[in-house]
Parts: C-alpha cells; sequence; structure tokens
C-alpha cells in the first residue's frame, strides 16, 4: 500500500512499517535529512509522478511503500486495556462509510485515551491510505477491528459487564449526566441518519453532547472527540 503525507508516513517509519520512500525533488532539506535518519531506500521523482501514483496532490512530497494495514481483532483490544491497568474505553462505529472521518475518528481514539476502534464489516469504509492519512499516522499504534454484526457485538459486550452508550442528538440525558467509571463502548452513528435502530435499542444509554449553536448536530469524528474526552476526563 502507498501511505502519503508527512505525518502519516513519519509515524509508520517510526513504528517500522516503510519498505521504501518515494521524495520529490526539491523537497526542503531539513525534512529529508529526518526521512534520512530511518536508514531506508529512498527514491527521488518529480512531483507530477508522485501525483499519478498517490492519484491525489495531497501527499505532501512524499509516498512510502508499506504493508497493507492490517485489522485487529476484539481480543487485541481488550489486552491493549488490560495492559495499561485502565477501564476499557471501546469506539463502535454505525455506518462511518466516510473514510476521512473514520481515520480523523482513529485519530482522536488514539490520541485522547481510547483502547481500540470496532466497525461493521458491510458498513465502514475500507481501511486504506485515505483512512491512514486522516488518521495521522494512529493506525499504525491503536487496534482497529471489524466485527460481522454490529448489534450482535453488542450484546456479547454487555454480557461481559460493558456498557454501551450511543450519541444521539435528540437523547434526553446530556453527556455529563452519565457514569464513566465502568468498562465502556461509545457508539456514533452515521452522518445524518445516526445509529441504526437496532443498534440504537441496544444501548444501556443515549446520550446527547450539548450544542448552543443554531446548528443542532456535529460532524461524526468531532462528536467522537468530545465524548471520548468526556468519558477519559470523567474518570477518577
Amino acid at each position: 500500500m502507498l501511505l502519503y503525507g508527512r505525518n502519516p508516513v513519519l509515524e509508520a517509519l517510526r513504528a517500522g512499517l516503510v519498505q521504501e520512500l518515494l521524495v520529490a525533488r526539491g523537497i526542503e532539506d531539513a525534512f529529508l535529512q529526518e526521512l534520512k535518519s530511518f536508514e531506508v531506500r529512498i527514491r527521488f521523482a518529480p512531483r507530477q509522478d508522485l501525483d499519478q501514483q498517490a492519484g491525489t496532490s495531497d501527499h505532501q512530497g512524499v509516498l512510502a511503500e508499506v504493508e497493507d494495514l492490517k485489522w485487529s481483532s476484539l481480543d487485541d483490544i481488550l489486552d491493549r486495556a488490560e495492559a495499561k491497568g485502565e477501564e476499557l474505553l471501546i469506539v463502535l462505529l454505525d455506518g462511518i462509510t466516510d473514510p476521512r472521518n473514520f481515520g480523523a475518528i482513529i485519530r482522536s481514539a488514539e490520541v485522547l485515551g481510547a483502547h481500540g476502534v470496532v466497525v461493521e464489516e458491510r458498513r465502514s469504509s475500507p481501511l486504506n491510505a485515505t483512512v491512514a492519512k486522516a488518521a495521522a499516522g494512529a493506525t499504525s499504534f491503536l487496534p482497529v477491528a471489524q466485527t460481522k454484526n454490529l448489534p450482535r457485538l453488542i450484546e456479547q459486550l454487555k454480557a461481559d459487564n460493558v456498557w454501551v452508550y450511543g450519541a444521539a442528538g435528540e437523547a434526553a440525558r446530556p453527556m455529563s449526566q452519565l457514569d464513566y467509571n465502568r468498562p465502556l463502548a461509545l457508539v456514533i452513528g452515521a452522518e445524518g441518519e445516526g445509529m441504526r435502530r437496532l443498534v440504537r435499542e441496544k444501548c444501556d444509554e443515549l446520550v446527547s453532547i450539548p450544542v448552543r449553536g443554531q446548528i443542532q448536530s456535529l460532524n461524526a469524528s468531532v462528536a467522537a472527540g468530545i465524548l471520548i474526552q468526556h468519558a477519559i476526563g470523567s474518570r477518577k
């Protein structure tokens, strides 16, 4: 897979995932020296060649050849929480099909301290280079898993004493009224549509984010970041 963008490429280099770099001729020397410090093979090419290979001009002068991103498992996420000695915080995505939103949620989840992200196999963006760029390298560190059936996974988590809170703009209870000192899964629904009815019905609680402006809804990735931060910050 070709990964592009400076932050994603640097994070992949730090994680030891890069096999080869393709760098635009004329790139500034300070960034080039940083790339050379990782001691991977570097090839130089005109910027137009990078545009063609990446399928976009938004590559910031560097492409990295890496292995295809691989899905993790739910056990990887549970193990991450256990290894850190923390109450589980997992993010479940219901119908997030835009790769930039998907990547932004992964980035927020990793930066803010969630233990992993899970999507439903048929109702999600693929795990591709666009996701990796939007995640700014977080895909190298945070487990991202698939499930065949999200409602069934929610039932499984609840059977294992994980509480499930679903984000819903019309929910009566604001996020400040819920208890976050417990193993927890946060469900984020699709842009515009929100969670499916069956997913909504499986949640223990529906939670809203208070808004003060004229627009009454938030981008899914922004909502995810706010809820993750509130959950982590509310834990004792």
